[in-house]
């Protein structure tokens, strides 16, 4: 699809998904010409792949903000329109953005250079493999995770992201006071995150009563959420932060 060394792979941790069940099928589906041009152009300078073969250096990746700028992980951007505009209303923190849908990622790409946004890079592969190999342990001030696949049948429960497993990990990966933040318009799954999260030892409800929260204004209404609500779903945030 691409020139050798000029665009995202197909999958760039090959071997390192061991016999690990994946919350996430690879979406490689059709690009448009613009979103094409920006990965051949802009994926070599602000691209990232996961493969888990060496641990960034977040202060050399966000060459363009001030030395310790905080770093968001952002796990799953759709077409990335949410992600531009958090990024726009936040210019002093970098947002590492992590997908494996390939038009969204020239889409995020074209709309950081369109609207000068110098605090975005976009990750492309297994964001489990990035947090265990590739981040440095308390090396992040936030991870988002915001409508990822509810699999909804029971049998596919498995796959869903939001595992014990995966939030000690995220939690390990989060400085002191640093936010883990999930939103879901699934409210079964919403159950589940909230299960799963407040039993982490190392994260706090930032809810005093330790139930859902608001949206926080800093999180765009996305075109999905939108969507969602139209149809009457209603919409969970889930903010955690990270205990000393």
């Amino acid at each position: 699809m691409f020139p050798d060394g000029t665009g995202p792979s197909a999958d760039p941790a090959g071997d390192r998904h061991e016999r690990r069940i994946r919350s996430f099928q690879p979406r490689r589906s059709r690009v448009t010409a613009a979103q094409r041009d920006a990965l051949l152009r802009l994926w070599p300078v602000w691209g990232v792949e996961i493969d888990g073969d060496r641990r960034l250096d977040l202060e050399e990746l966000f060459d363009t903000l001030p030395p310790g700028s905080p770093v968001v992980l952002e796990i799953g951007f759709g077409m990335g329109e949410a992600t531009a505009r958090m990024a726009a209303a936040d210019p002093g923190t970098g947002i590492l953005a992590a997908d494996v849908h390939t038009p969204g990622q020239g889409n995020l790409l074209a709309l950081a250079e369109r609207e000068g946004l110098a605090n975005v890079r976009v990750a492309n592969g297994d964001a489990i493999i990035l947090l265990r190999e590739m981040l440095a342990p308390g090396s992040l001030a936030g991870i988002r995770v915001f409508f990822p696949d509810p699999w909804p049948k029971k049998r596919h429960h498995k796959r869903r992201i939001i595992q014990p497993e995966f939030v000690e990990l995220a939690a390990s990966r989060l400085a002191p006071g640093g936010l883990l933040h999930c939103a879901t318009d699934w409210e079964p799954y919403a159950e589940q995150m909230l299960r799963v999260l407040g039993d982490c030892p190392a994260l706090e409800n930032t809810r005093p009563d330790g139930g859902f929260a608001p949206r926080p204004d800093f999180r765009p209404v996305t075109r999905f959420e939108g969507q969602g609500l139209e149809k009457g779903h209603v919409v969970r945030d889930l903010l955690f932060r990270r205990v000393p």
